[in-house]
């Protein structure tokens, strides 16, 4: 479990596709010191289990289920992502609840600035865009944000300095595809009331 608080920006030291998925090894000191294997970290809104933590440096193992519904596939030497660590018990929860578990991505239309800070325009695909309400939050690569404005084929998001400033969506570009969790509140809303 995880807040959306992103702790750190990691830069990728390498990202090895292969048959079984992908191998990536991610330069973040601060998220290193204090890993082990087997603990929980989200890459950019995903949740991967640490293989080693070396030297300043993480490694994980991403499998083809993961490539197939995030941006991770496309991660080369020198990406930025964004990490934050489990939530541990008694930490504040700054963010929302999110899980790392992505439900699909999202497309950048623009990032324009906004006063101090800047909106960001994304289109969603429709089976994601039914959970999004205005004010309501959303994970994207890893960043618990608020829903400014509904369209009819996605979101605007307002972006505060802060935000821009310690995350990777500063560099957010037209066509970049981000990482999406929907609100899991909403999910849970919709399956029971179908049952």
């Amino acid at each position: 479990m995880f807040t959306g608080i992103v702790r750190e920006r990691g830069r990728v030291a390498a990202a090895e596709l292969n048959g079984d998925g992908l191998r990536l090894r991610v330069e973040a000191p601060e998220t290193a010191s204090t890993a082990a294997p087997g603990d929980s970290v989200s890459v950019s809104g995903v949740c991967l289990t640490v293989t080693a933590a070396t030297n300043g440096s993480l490694a994980f193992d991403a499998v083809p289920e993961t490539i197939a519904r995030t941006s991770l596939g496309r991660l080369a030497a020198g990406s930025r992502v964004n990490l934050e660590p489990a939530l541990r018990a008694g930490e504040p929860l700054g963010g929302h609840f999110v899980q790392g578990h992505v439900d699909g991505t999202a497309r950048v239309e623009r990032l324009e600035p906004e006063g101090a800070g800047a909106r960001l325009t994304l289109a969603l695909p429709p089976d994601l865009l039914r959970y999004c309400v205005e004010k309501g939050s959303i994970a994207l690569d890893g960043v618990s944000l608020t829903i400014a404005a509904l369209r009819d084929d996605g979101i605007e998001i307002a972006l505060v300095p802060f935000t821009l400033e310690h995350t990777t969506l500063a560099a957010a570009a037209p066509g970049d595809e981000l990482n999406v969790e929907v609100d899991l509140l909403a999910k849970y809303a919709e399956r029971l009331g179908s049952a």
